[in-house]
């Protein structure tokens, strides 16, 4: 599959279950963030966010303000105010009458004046200020990264003009925008938006549409989350995390609708997390749990090889890996470096609830189509059944079954290939399945119901 192919499925799986209000925002934010962004990227709006500012109509309007902000809209009003023995402004002697009546009888030196002053205040504004605060409030929280010299940044908002310290000046320090009030939660109102979007001024009007935009996008519009996926620079490089997510979303969608009973797309503050938890109609019935990447550790799950040294029948393959552990333990002190195999990139657990057993499907993605690569991905997903612990212990061993499992614990999905392979009939007698990424929708099902 290529890269726009595996988009349009991503983002139809994001609109398929992020839109209905239950969606792993951590982990899809976690996943296509880039490396250099830290953990205050992983809520999902935020990300959204990070995503709009590096547009180009976002930017271009950055760059144009400056020019703008000197022209700002104001409307003048009259504000009344009271005074004793003084006259401050244009007397009002209406309400003065009324005021020495109601309050001051007889008091001849009260004064009710009113004053011309410029309000900042109007609706245009307001839909302006609210615009440049997302765009400020996102930027803080990336300063670090968009003063870096990553090309992602270099090619948006540094460059030649620095548009993070214009902004920065404009929001903080402009007298014209410091005048306007910050708006409520609820603002801009679609009446303030219209009202923007009639300005004569482009500026306002390039600020309603910019806020409709990134509304659209928070009520998930396909073509947008499609443009963002596609087109911004925190996308990845290549399609390996993108064929990861694919084939993580045909997990979650073939097993809800094999399954009757609640599904629930976790929310995900950590990697320690489950994406997604499948639970029966009854406390009897089957659960599962589906992991991606390295969140499985709050399951006490790990993949540490380990060599018996007092076999008798060592080969000289068991001897090297014996050795070869033996000195990456003295070396590595600290244990998350010992003896690991490294970790599949996603876990499909299902718990039986009712007699407390566990079973495992451990699957392995190779976006490859070369043949050392699809070898070294069926090496792996062997290890990594082979060597699965549950609480330090091994999942499979020599006294109760295969230590691979029973042929249905192992999954590598690897890409399309053109060359004729194994059907996935022909495969059933071997220790692992192998799954290209158009046999998923027609196949990923018969694996889950073996291993249900």
């Amino acid at each position: 599959m290529h890269k726009d192919d595996l988009l349009d499925s991503l983002t139809e799986d994001i609109l398929a279950y992020a839109m209905q209000g239950a969606f792993p925002e951590r982990e899809i934010a976690a996943t296509l963030k880039p490396d250099e962004l830290d953990d205050r990227f992983k809520e999902y709006e935020l990300l959204l966010d990070l995503h709009f500012i590096l547009q180009d109509d976002v930017t271009s309007f950055v760059r144009e303000l400056p020019k703008h902000v000197r022209s700002i809209r104001t409307e003048t009003q009259n504000v009344s105010h009271t005074t004793r023995g003084a006259v401050n402004g244009r007397i009002d002697w209406s309400a003065t009458t009324k005021k020495r009546y109601s309050e001051y009888p007889n008091d001849r030196s009260i004064f009710v004046c009113e004053n011309r002053s410029k309000n900042y205040d109007i609706p245009e504004n307001l839909v302006l200020k609210r615009l440049l605060a997302v765009i400020y409030e996102t930027l803080s929280a990336a300063e670090s990264y968009l003063r870096s010299d990553y090309t992602w940044v270099e090619e948006t908002w540094r460059g030649d003009e620095e548009l993070i310290d214009e902004l920065t000046n404009l929001v903080e320090r402009n007298v014209h925008v410091r005048r306007i009030r910050e708006p409520a939660s609820y603002e801009p109102t679609e009446r303030m938006l219209t009202q923007a979007e009639s300005s004569r001024q482009p500026v306002y009007r390039q600020a309603a549409r910019l806020l409709r935009k990134r509304q659209r996008l928070f009520d998930g519009d396909e073509a947008l989350l499609r443009e963002l996926l596609a087109e911004t620079a925190v996308t990845p490089d290549d399609e390996d995390v993108l064929f990861e997510l694919f084939v993580l979303f045909r997990f979650i969608s073939t097993i809800d609708a094999m399954r009757e009973g609640s599904f629930t797309l976790e929310t995900i503050a950590s990697d320690h997390q489950e994406v997604a938890h499948f639970t029966g109609e009854t406390e009897a019935e089957t659960e599962i749990a589906i992991y991606h990447d390295n969140s499985a550790r709050d399951r006490d799950l790990s993949f540490r090889a380990g060599v018996d040294r007092d076999s008798d029948s060592l080969s000289r393959t068991d001897r090297v890996q014996l050795v070869a552990q033996e000195v990456a333990d003295s070396y590595f002190t600290d244990r998350e470096f010992q003896n690991h195999t490294g970790r599949p990139d996603i876990i499909v657990l299902e718990i039986i609830s009712g007699n407390g057993t566990y079973e495992y499907l451990i699957t392995e993605v190779k976006n490859s189509t070369r043949t050392k690569t699809i070898r070294q991905g069926i090496k792996e997903t062997l290890e990594y059944v082979a060597f699965l612990r549950l609480d330090d212990e091994f999942v499979f061993t020599d006294e109760s079954e295969d230590v691979f499992g029973d042929g249905w614990n192992g999954l590598l999905v690897i890409q399309d290939l053109d060359s004729e392979t194994a059907s996935f009939e022909a495969q059933k007698d071997n220790e692992i399945t192998i799954l290209q990424a158009s046999e998923i929708d027609e196949q990923l099902q018969h694996v889950l119901e073996n291993i249900l």
